[in-house]
């Protein structure tokens, strides 16, 4: 069965699904900025749930670089300090580990338990890094560090379907048009 996307040129889909891949980085890009009332400290971590999204079904070194890509953008959008450049790229190494196709069936539950770990390693990684270059006390750091970072795998974890169905759908019928 041939898809819609097959009757196009290679470099016709090449240019096409690039522009849908760093469509959906800009939009989670400018999803981190948006701030409900009351809930500054509270919001999801939208380009930790891209880079597992894209990490889930490729290499531990292609989610390393895109976890790094995407932490400039997140330092660039916040602050350079702690650096997300590096939190991110171990969270997309690792879920490129992860091996998922073999381990952990494909859906959404599988997706939202990956992105609530991640969000717990990336923002321990940055309460470290802010505990070795700061004056801060230890225990006031980890104290709130306890509550940031359930709260963002919280929410992450339950946003992270919405980004990885699309990308999914789009990826796999990419790939598909490819095979034909």
């Amino acid at each position: 069965m041939t898809t819609p996307l097959s009757q196009f040129s290679t470099l016709t889909r090449t240019s096409l699904n690039a522009l849908v891949t760093l469509g959906s980085v800009v939009i989670c890009a400018m999803l981190m900025l948006v701030r409900l009332p009351y809930w500054q400290f509270f919001s999801p971590d939208w380009l930790l749930i891209w880079v597992v999204v894209w990490s889930v079904k490729r290499s531990p070194w292609q989610g390393f670089v895109a976890g790094v890509c995407l932490g400039w953008i997140q330092d660039g959008l916040s602050t350079h300090y702690p650096s997300h450049a590096l939190s991110l790229a171990i969270v997309g190494g690792l879920t490129g580990l992860m091996q998922k196709q073999r381990f952990i069936s494909e859906d959404f539950i599988s997706i939202a338990l990956i992105a609530f770990a991640m969000a717990m390693i990336s923002e321990t990684i940055n309460a470290a890094q802010i505990s070795l270059l700061t004056d801060i006390s230890l225990p006031e750091i980890w104290q709130h560090h306890r509550q940031i970072a359930l709260s963002s795998a919280i929410l992450s974890s339950l946003w992270a379907p919405l980004i990885y169905a699309p990308l999914n759908l789009w990826w796999s019928w990419v790939q598909e048009s490819d095979l034909d």
